[in-house]
């Protein structure tokens, strides 16, 4: 017993339990609907019509058959439209690092919204750690992280720069601007983010090709934790610029340059080697790539 079948079945119905109005309706000759139903009736075992002079009669157990039928075809035209439409009514599952998450991502869904207002998009803001690992046990579609990949089955795809930023409070160490050495420099109290985080990971990379390691006095996942932490002169941080900008601008804390150290970093795309990636997602993705040349750019408040 095949769908076709059941749309057989369900015309003689509508028809007036007329095979030769059923087989105009269907485009099929008269015999292929009669085969169709002997089919149906040989397979289940039951009469679904009777024969009588020329006519059809629908049984007992045919109009049970007619309201299973009905309800079926019915779910199939659901299911058919919800799966069609999929591509536009559908749900994308995006990850991001808080920095992307905090500064991007709202302008991205903002303009995706627009192109796609039937879209759910639902996104997971978290450490580059845990987001790879969402990724891999497919509860992300695809994910926006800072720095380097670290899971071989994942591809990832460099789409924007960035660069992470030393501050110190306006009554620190340091003045705006001025350019210290890496021994003032790793002389200090640290303020960083948590082991996991794409921040943390970069600095570290940045320090260890420099020829040291931090162990910092504060760690957290919070960057207006740290941010707060600098004004308060508790020691220094490194942190991305745009996540910085607000309490730069109003004069809060003080940004400074390290000799010798390249605080430059890349944001990456990121999604499993064997994830398929919809019209949607694709879609999405390629907005995020474009939009600083697309959209006019964001004001960066930061965090004040």
């Amino acid at each position: 017993m095949t769908l076709r079948h059941i749309k057989i079945f369900l015309a003689v119905c509508e028809n007036g339990y007329n095979v030769t109005k059923a087989a105009d309706a269907l485009f099929m000759t008269q015999p292929a609907v009669s085969l169709a139903l002997k089919e149906l009736e040989g397979y289940y075992g039951v009469l679904l019509f009777e024969r009588m002079s020329r006519q059809l009669f629908i049984t007992e157990a045919g109009k049970q058959m007619r309201e299973y039928a009905t309800h079926i075809l019915s779910l199939f035209d659901h299911m058919e439209k919800g799966l069609r439409d999929w591509d536009s009514l559908g749900i994308l599952r995006v990850g991001a690092s808080v920095t992307i998450g905090s500064q991007f991502m709202p302008s991205y869904i903002s303009a995706y919204s627009i192109l796609h207002p039937g879209m759910d998009v639902r996104v997971c803001i978290s450490s580059s750690e845990l987001l790879e690992e969402k990724l891999q046990s497919n509860k992300l579609d695809f994910a926006f992280i800072e720095g380097a990949v670290q899971t071989p089955n994942l591809i990832s795809e460099e789409y924007m720069e960035d660069s992470l930023t030393a501050i110190c409070s306006v009554n620190g160490p340091f003045s705006y601007g001025e350019r210290v050495s890496v021994e003032q420099f790793k002389q200090q109290r640290f303020l960083l983010r948590e082991r996991g985080s794409g921040t943390r990971e970069e600095f570290d990379s940045a320090t260890q090709a420099a020829g040291f390691s931090v162990v910092p006095v504060w760690e957290a996942t919070s960057t207006t934790a740290l941010v707060n932490a600098v004004i308060h002169g508790l020691g220094i941080a490194v942190l991305p610029r745009r996540m910085i900008l607000g309490p730069l601008n109003h004069g809060l804390i003080l940004a400074f340059d390290v000799d010798g150290i390249n605080f430059q970093r890349k944001f990456s795309i990121l999604y499993h080697k064997n994830k398929f990636l919809t019209q949607s997602a694709r879609e999405f993705i390629e907005l995020c790539k474009n939009y600083e040349l697309d959209y006019p750019i964001p004001k960066y408040n930061g965090l004040y």
